[in-house]
């Protein structure tokens, strides 16, 4: 993140490799422990609107603030709040990515961990995200006169999350760069993951980015090679457009 308002094109550019661009949508790694059955035909059940599982109330606005400066709303399409990711960090914290489900915590966790060990902690997911928010919300008020995240401007957040970023705000009490990097990764993978598990609302990720999701196949387009592209992307639980049509006919 640049001391400047970070601009879409930048963002999805300096993210477009990650987790190769969510190359299958619904396996991105903050997804795990999915039911499953062989033979099965039917998606998991979709993340319907409600009350947060796993937030509070103030950790919630908090996080809602921070997803909109990471993906701003702009010409080309929704911030990170309308498109749901702070939903999607919501969920998958009171499930089992929140739990560490399915992942080897014995240690030994190094202090300075190479890129490809990614997050590296004896805590938990959810974990790490209470204690780091707490201790976000801790240097927030003692740094910007007792306000909290949300009352910050778009401006001092950006100032907030660079010195984030950049290490300058890490102490033996408050790690920022990891609850930083946390929020930086499930955000992105919030945007682009299949709307079925809370973000990337209308698809807005794919949308962007022209990605065509789960279509079932592409007959209608395999005879005409070197064409663009124009199909609208298709997720898990179908378009919504079908829906309201009472199916695809």
């Amino acid at each position: 993140m640049s001391d400047a308002r970070l601009s879409r094109r930048t963002l999805l550019t300096a993210t477009t490799a990650l987790m190769g661009l969510v190359a299958a949508a619904a396996s991105a790694r903050t997804i795990q422990g999915l039911p499953w059955t062989g033979n099965e035909v039917y998606p998991p059940p979709e993340v319907r609107p409600g009350p947060w599982l796993f937030f509070t109330p103030d950790e919630a606005s908090a996080i809602e603030a921070i997803v909109d400066r990471l993906i701003p709303q702009d010409e080309l399409g929704p911030g990170g709040k309308e498109a749901g990711c702070a939903v999607f960090i919501d969920r998958q914290l009171a499930g089992p990515y929140g739990r560490a489900e399915g992942v080897y915590m014995q240690g030994p966790f190094p202090e300075r961990p190479l890129p490809t060990q990614g997050f590296q902690s004896p805590l938990t997911p959810a974990q790490a995200y209470r204690k780091g928010l707490a201790g976000l919300a801790a240097h927030v008020s003692r740094n910007f006169g007792g306000r909290g995240i949300p009352q910050l401007s778009g401006e001092e957040l950006d100032r907030l999350l660079t010195s984030l970023e950049k290490r300058e705000v890490n102490t033996p009490e408050f790690n920022g760069s990891e609850i930083f990097d946390l929020i930086f990764n499930n955000t992105m993978e919030g945007f682009f993951a299949d709307p079925i598990y809370g973000g990337n609302r209308d698809m807005a990720g794919w949308k962007l980015i022209g990605f065509p999701g789960t279509r079932y196949d592409f007959r209608d387009v395999l005879e005409r090679p070197n064409t663009r592209y124009t199909l609208p992307p298709v997720s898990l639980i179908g378009r919504p457009d079908w829906n309201r049509a009472g199916g695809r006919g």
